[in-house]
């Protein structure tokens, strides 16, 4: 369903709430399209429910203008209210001897008689409703024996029932497991995509509202940090400044957070490139030491991840054959690090140097662990007394956790003799 509109489905100007005249958040303007999801961000404390409150008519506005659907939200009675904005916020609801259909079935009040009857296209909506969050199985269960997941999921549904045009949730996944928070995530999406229904929705989960948002609102300071795209608004400084946090770094073309830790363990050197060193950087920052790496492709995935990590990071532009001036650089930094990880990058024509790089580094004698399956080739000629194998990812957490006391598994064609500790 299309309910795109010239008008707004939303549209704020110059808003400011809060409680008993004590401003919260001021000199508020933005729009919401139809079929829009817009994420509010920001941290605990920032406004973000009484905003929601606000909209929703809970509170009264301080000042400014809210027009829903091109009317003034003080002048819409309540029935025409509710025919057009539903609301689902986090106060804890438990409504005794009430089976989810007929929980879902106080959704339809806007479109019944003065009598409360229903109608064959009313139970038609109900059922519509709970198939919308995938909880028609649930329907003759009490709702108060439902888990967190479960009556989230049918709290949506009853707001679905209205038929709104405005669908308002102030965090709509927390208490939620995993599972249950994805669900609820992808329904919520697809009521934008399918139904043309716009969401505006309170979240803590940045890399989620990454994804998932047509428009994000960053909440602080007592107004709007910023509104747009999540693709131009998101960005590490901005999400830094938001949550005032320096041990996580947002990067936008992962859409993901990636978490720092203090480096107190050494220095590690990764040969990585074509997204196979991400792991290990992730590993080696978990462990605390700090990482160096190269040579990588700019926009290969290694290079986001470990920018992000605050690895430094050695590179050539998109696409182009590793030699030259990045080798050399790479290798003077390599020299400088205490051991050096071959990540186990695919071998072609555009990276030969970076194999290059694990030669000369166990010519100096350091050590190198590998994550290739099959090095005997790659290292045929080389002097291997410092060249280990870890098969997988726990055997290289092992070694990290015990840098000279670990005995490593060696592949068989290299017969590499027993390290002395390190």
């Amino acid at each position: 369903m299309n309910r795109a509109s010239a008008t707004p489905v939303l549209k704020v100007h110059n808003l400011s709430v809060g409680h008993k005249n004590i401003p919260v958040l001021q000199g508020l303007h933005f729009a919401c399209e139809a079929g829009q999801f817009i994420s509010l961000l920001g941290p605990n404390g920032a406004g973000k429910t009484t905003l929601l409150r606000t909209l929703s008519r809970h509170l009264p506005p301080l000042a400014g203008n809210i027009l829903l659907r091109g009317k003034e939200l003080t002048k819409l009675r309540a029935l025409e209210l509710a025919r057009i904005m539903a609301v689902v916020l986090t106060d804890k609801i438990s409504p005794p001897l009430f089976t989810v259909e007929e929980f879902v079935a106080l959704g339809r009040y806007p479109h019944t008689d003065y009598l409360g009857r229903l109608q064959a296209e009313d139970i038609s909506r109900i059922q519509a409703a709970l198939q919308a969050v995938r909880a028609e199985h649930l329907q003759r269960r009490q709702f108060s024996d439902l888990s967190d997941g479960e009556r989230q999921k049918v709290l949506i549904a009853r707001a679905l029932a209205q038929d709104p045009q405005l669908l308002l949730l102030d965090e709509p996944t927390v208490h939620l497991d995993l599972r249950h928070r994805m669900e609820v995530m992808a329904i919520l999406r697809d009521l934008c995509r399918c139904q043309g229904i716009t969401v505006l929705a309170s979240l803590h989960d940045v890399d989620i509202a990454a994804k998932i948002s047509d428009r994000v609102a960053l909440i602080k300071d007592n107004g709007m940090m910023a509104w747009g795209s999540p693709e131009t608004v998101l960005n590490s400084a901005s999400v830094s400044q938001l949550y005032n946090v320096e041990q996580a770094v947002f990067d936008s073309a992962l859409g993901s957070l990636e978490m720092r830790s203090p480096t107190s363990s050494g220095k590690a050197f990764v040969v990585g490139g074509m997204g196979s060193g991400a792991l290990v950087y992730r590993m080696l920052a978990k462990k605390g030491f700090a990482v160096a790496t190269g040579v990588l492709q700019k926009h290969d995935l290694d290079f986001h991840v470990a920018r992000a990590l605050g690895a430094e990071c050695i590179s050539v532009g998109p696409m182009e054959t590793i030699d030259g001036a990045g080798a050399e650089q790479a290798l003077r930094v390599l020299a400088t690090c205490d051991f050096v990880v071959d990540s186990g990058f695919a071998l072609g024509p555009a990276n030969m140097a970076n194999v290059d790089l694990l030669h000369s580094a166990l010519r100096q004698g350091k050590t190198v662990l590998s994550l290739r399956s099959d090095i005997a080739d790659l290292f045929a000629g080389d002097e291997k007394n410092s060249l280990y194998l870890c098969q997988d990812a726990d055997q290289f957490l092992t070694f990290l956790d015990t840098m000279d006391a670990m005995v490593f598994d060696r592949p068989a064609p290299l017969s590499v003799p027993q390290p002395e500790s390190m």
